[in-house]
């Protein structure tokens, strides 16, 4: 099978959260370079996994709580990308998953891991779900396994995806806690996808590399403006106190957000631009949403 990089794909890739946001692009670029992709889920019967099947994908029931379902779900395959949500399950859970991925990829032998991480350092910061990302990727070293950490910022689809309650978080109390000047680095989820693949098309450029992935960088204010120009109109925010957010999402996010107000890391999009060229800005991704 050909590959964008102009060689052949050496296997298949397994896709853990294959039918969740990022997953799901993971497995669309990867079809469209020529690989064979097994998409993992644990409902295969789900619409979504039906439309990887449609896609071309295998499609094969495993969750990454079971590690008896993790051996034969990575038998045999080449590569892996791992993902886990910790908004949806919690910390301890998401260290807990990706431990298990980490020891079932090590048995099965698995040549290339890219990791769907997030964070802005090597070091803690005293968030959850950034630093339960370093646990599990140092997992992942300790069993020897060949390992790209990809950290995309700050995801366009804050803006949009009603699972990401934009009205609450992304247009109010993001802002509220972070700044509504300060700086973001943003890509889109179907830009992580592309990225992906071609981690896997050039593993020895890339096993051992952590990259912080960011393809325009803007302020809410920047993003509300832009968004206004497109639309007509403004972006819907409605007003949430933070304990009562944090009673249904818990304090990893309005903690995140505080930590942006004065952290400092590097938001250059400059790798993002030298990996995937075409990468779209606010404005291009704004322009396909419609009006």
């Amino acid at each position: 099978m050909a590959s964008s990089s102009g060689g052949s794909t050496p296997g298949v890739v397994a896709v853990i959260g294959a039918t969740g946001r990022q997953g799901a692009a993971v497995v669309r670029h990867l079809l469209n370079d020529g690989w064979q992709v097994r998409a993992l889920t644990r409902t295969p019967s789900s619409d979504a996994a039906q439309a990887l099947l449609e896609l071309g994908a295998e499609v094969q029931q495993a969750d990454t709580e079971d590690p008896g379902s993790l051996r034969p779900a990575f038998r045999e395959a080449y590569g892996l990308f791992n993902v886990q949500n910790p908004q949806t399950i919690g910390v301890e859970a998401e260290v807990r998953q990706g431990r298990n991925v980490a020891e079932a990829a090590a048995a099965a032998g698995i040549r290339h891991v890219v990791y769907g991480a997030a964070g802005v350092s090597d070091q803690p910061t005293g968030v959850g779900s950034w630093d339960s990302k370093l646990v599990i990727a140092q997992r992942f070293r300790e069993l020897g396994l060949p390992l790209t950490v990809l950290r995309p910022m700050a995801f366009m689809e804050l803006m949009t995806d009603k699972g990401y309650y934009p009205q609450f978080s992304t247009w109010h109390l993001m802002p509220k806690l972070m700044g509504p000047s300060r700086p973001v680095g943003w890509l889109c989820v179907d830009d992580l996808g592309a990225i992906a693949a071609r981690m896997f098309a050039d593993p020895e450029r890339w096993s051992g590399a952590v990259l912080g992935l960011a393809s325009d960088v803007r302020s809410i204010d920047e993003c509300r403006s832009m968004w206004q120009e497109r639309t007509g109109r403004r972006p819907r925010g409605l007003p949430m106190p933070e304990k009562l957010f944090e009673r249904f999402v818990g304090k990893d996010l309005t903690t995140m957000w505080r930590w942006l107000r004065t952290g400092q890391f590097d938001m250059s999009t400059q790798v993002t631009r030298e990996i995937l060229p075409e990468a779209r800005t606010i404005r291009d991704w704004l322009a396909q949403l419609p009006r």
